[in-house]
């Protein structure tokens, strides 16, 4: 196993000429794609890895200069496929990696058949034209809640981004994941994603993009997923479902895999 294999936690399962790399969003990890992996390796050979400054990685390899800007992550998953001398996958990103893999996307468009992309945001700030969510006095709370009391703070964001009640299985185990993550790196990584701006690199993918969301997600509006689908410069669909939340592969697994495996499976038509 290689260093970035390592450092990762990277693991490569089943079977299949197709690769799919499954990359997960803030607070959690590899195993956020509990319910999806076991369909998936039948058909495909699937690639799964942590980010870093995932509770999953070592602390000390979070380098916070690298990771001051979310190229610090695109860099990261060109090193993974380029170590497992991959030299074209289907890339599914949840969250902020589904951004990644957008980025990513424009710096190596030969690495990416397709992106499928499930709760992803260009921008979490309102702006002039543009809904996002939040205001800065949002994150500015937000960030000072997770600076004096980080596990209350988890426990409260895990129900925020979820939905639901706090006994769910969901709601639970994003709590774990967040809390096993450094307060310190959390936040960093936290402050990076929400004040990111990635609309100006949208009509620059080129590679057909599903985008995925909740009817219902207090940290991505249901409206982004259309901005997303008018500005990238490439071939997209979108396909609202039914689901509540910002993790809905974890919360509503029943309704979301069929989805993410339809989306898999089948290619945008071209005309």
């Amino acid at each position: 196993m290689g260093i970035v294999e390592e450092a990762h936690n990277v693991k490569v399962l089943g079977i299949g000429d197709r690769t799919i790399v499954l990359a997960h969003g803030f607070g959690t990890d590899q195993s956020v794609w509990k319910h999806l992996v076991p369909h998936l390796v039948g058909d495909y050979k699937v690639v799964l890895f942590d980010n870093m400054g995932a509770g999953t990685t070592n602390p000390d390899y979070f380098d916070f200069e690298r990771y001051s800007t979310l190229e610090g992550y695109v860099y990261d998953v060109i090193a993974i496929l380029e170590e497992l001398q991959i030299t074209s996958c289907i890339y599914v990103g949840h969250s902020v990696s589904a951004m990644v893999g957008v980025i990513a996307s424009v710096a190596r468009p030969d690495l990416f058949t397709k992106l499928v992309t499930v709760s992803g945001s260009p921008r979490y700030l309102n702006d002039v034209d543009y809904y996002g969510g939040f205001e800065q006095e949002d994150l500015d709370q937000l960030f000072e809640t997770m600076r004096s009391n980080y596990k209350a703070w988890c426990s409260g964001f895990a129900l925020l981004a979820v939905g639901g009640d706090m006994d769910s299985v969901a709601v639970q185990e994003l709590s774990r994941t967040l809390f096993n993550m450094r307060p310190d790196i959390a936040l960093s990584v936290l402050q990076i994603i929400f004040l990111s701006d990635l609309r100006h690199l949208l009509p620059h993918v080129t590679v057909p993009c599903h985008i995925i969301q909740s009817m219902k997600d207090l940290v991505v509006p249901v409206v982004v997923s259309e901005y997303l689908h008018q500005n990238l410069g490439g071939g997209s669909i979108v396909e609202v479902m039914s689901t509540d939340g910002h993790l809905p592969q974890l919360s509503s697994p029943d309704v979301v895999i069929p989805v993410l495996l339809r989306h898999i499976r089948y290619d945008i038509a071209v005309d």
